[in-house]
């Protein structure tokens, strides 16, 4: 099992960039998928984008396309979600998750396994 600690959310103008972390501890990460989630009030929660074990692929929701990079650091137990020209519709509490199964196609929260406690991203405009 493996836990998943989410940091480096806040409050930004639009325009402005964040980098997020998830921090991984109770297994190797090199053992799961992962990927990031985001929920907005009143929103489904929707997939941002996600990795596979290796790192050898990656995939975004068109939402952030360009505007993000996923990314993992295997040796440390991290997982990074940079994100750049961040709009006010990027606001949302952001989750890492992770799962033990291969990378697919697919990517909804079901497909996940376990979460983390998520971090609150506000962009004003």
């Amino acid at each position: 099992q493996v836990q998943l600690v989410e940091s480096g959310g806040g409050s930004v103008q639009a325009g402005g960039s964040l980098r997020l972390s998830c921090a991984a501890s109770g297994r190797t990460l090199s053992s799961y998928t992962m990927g990031w989630f985001r929920q907005a009030p009143g929103k489904e929660r929707e997939c941002v984008a996600r990795i596979s074990k290796s790192g050898g692929r990656i995939s975004y929701a068109d939402s952030v396309k360009g505007r993000s990079t996923i990314s993992r650091d295997n040796a440390k137990n991290t997982v990074y979600l940079q994100m750049n020209s961040l709009k006010s519709e990027d606001t949302a509490v952001y989750y890492c998750t992770a799962d033990t199964g291969f990378y697919s196609s697919r990517c909804y929260p079901s497909d996940y396994e376990y979460w983390g406690q998520g971090t609150q991203v506000t962009v004003s405009s």
